[in-house]
């Protein structure tokens, strides 16, 4: 009964071990590092990227960016495994769930807008009249660029095409490198702000805007409301329509579910309130054409922050989480047995006494034939064994315990007169 008790514990320690092991695999911890790819220098998801890392350095979590040549790049090496690149900024249209099924979205969050400046004495009245100009485009977006200048009939056989960063293209455009330039920064950054309010710098107004989105579809339409940027100087002087791609946060689908959670909250805070070009909670968006949504950003956006989110820091989640599962692992293991454990008992008792009696039947049954006295000898000591194996049943199973006993000593009475009368045969 010893050895079997002891292979029940070793078994008990296996599964504890076992559950452990699996808690480890299936609740991996959290990475303290990610990495964001972050476009092109001096664009406005670079400026995004920072702010995320301010705030998520307030949750102990260290952001490498890492600037890329474009959107096509970012999505490059989110695909690529052994790029060290965890999530990036990508604008609409260059990728979707099929072509790069290993990438998730976070949502969209933001619109980004195309800026088209010029420099001319005249108002241009649309964007046919940039043929045969020079023409900078932006890195981050230059196929979509490139493909409505080639819807109005711009293409580098009649136009000088270059791709300039916006710092680099705006210089270029103050300095009559360039004639016009596209740009893709966020409203707020001072390079937009200061051609914006340059009298010497127009703002192309995209009269044809909405058919532009309907032939393109990952283009939205955008107006810069007349006074917006200036109401005492009324900048601009009119509404001006706009183009804008749709801008998406994307992660890898193996991304930790923690870090998700803690980006989406990070995205919440950043792009929920209101704005140019967004009103509040407009981002980050709960759905994506393009891409599949991970679940744990969708989760967030609609019922807000986990009850351990809302109490514990974000390195504590985990190891919360773990030390629940094996509370419920123990409670489903320890309730049964409470159940079952006095049957179990009862079993193990009964097995025991049944092993017993099967070693004095044995007894029993080879005293049925002649014995000699070395054969009486040996089995009076497997009766001496038989009882003392008796004896350890607990004082409170003293119903088993004595007519055990009694048969034992019977069994040893009738091997006592065997011995008797093989030694009065020897003698004789």
């Amino acid at each position: 009964m010893g050895g079997l008790i002891l292979r029940i514990a070793a078994a008990v320690i296996c599964v504890i071990a076992a559950v452990w092991l699996a808690l480890w695999y299936f609740i991996p911890a959290p990475p303290h590092e990610i990495t964001i790819a972050a476009g092109v220098e001096g664009s406005a998801t670079e400026h995004i990227a920072a702010r995320y890392s301010e705030r998520l350095a307030r949750h102990h979590v260290k952001v490498n960016v890492r600037l890329t040549k474009g959107s096509l790049d970012t999505v490059r090496l989110l695909r690529d495994q052994n790029s060290g690149v965890d999530t990036g900024f990508a604008l609409g249209g260059v990728s979707n769930g099929t072509e790069s099924p290993e990438l998730v979205s976070l949502g969209r969050v933001a619109n980004s807008p195309i800026w088209i400046f010029y420099r001319s004495p005249e108002p241009m009245n649309g964007l046919s009249q940039l043929k045969g100009k020079r023409v900078s485009m932006s890195p981050a977006s230059r196929r979509t660029d490139a493909g409505i200048l080639a819807a109005y009939g711009a293409n580098e056989q009649n136009t000088a095409f270059q791709t300039l960063n916006a710092p680099t293209a705006s210089k270029a455009l103050l300095n009559g490198e360039v004639d016009a330039i596209f740009i893709s920064q966020e409203v707020s950054t001072p390079n937009v702000q200061a051609l914006l309010r340059d009298p010497a710098v127009r703002l192309m107004n995209v009269a044809q805007a909405e058919a532009l989105t309907q032939l393109f579809p990952s283009l939205n339409q955008l107006t810069l409301a007349q006074g917006v940027i200036d109401l005492e100087k009324n900048i601009p002087p009119n509404d001006v329509n706009l183009i804008a791609l749709p801008l998406v946060f994307l992660a890898r689908g193996n991304l930790h579910p923690e870090m998700i959670y803690l980006l989406a909250q990070t995205m919440k805070e950043e792009h929920g309130r209101g704005g140019i070009f967004r009103r509040a909670g407009e981002f980050p968006t709960q759905t994506d054409p393009e891409f599949p949504m991970a679940e744990e950003a969708v989760d967030y956006y609609r019922n807000g922050p986990s009850f351990l989110q809302r109490y514990l820091p974000f390195w504590m989640i985990n190891y919360a989480k773990r030390v629940a599962a094996i509370l419920v692992t123990a409670i489903a293991v320890i309730i049964p047995l409470f159940t079952y454990g006095p049957k179990l008992y009862d079993w193990l008792l009964q097995t025991q006494l049944k092993r017993l009696y099967r070693r004095l039947r044995v007894v029993e049954d080879r005293m049925l034939g002649d014995l000699t006295a070395p054969q009486v000898a040996a089995l009076q000591g497997d009766v001496d064994s038989i009882s003392r194996a008796a004896r350890i049943l607990p004082l409170r199973h003293s119903d088993l315990f004595f007519p055990l006993i009694m048969h034992i000593d019977l069994v040893r009475a009738r091997l006592a007169s065997r011995s008797m009368a093989a030694h009065g045969e020897r003698a004789a």
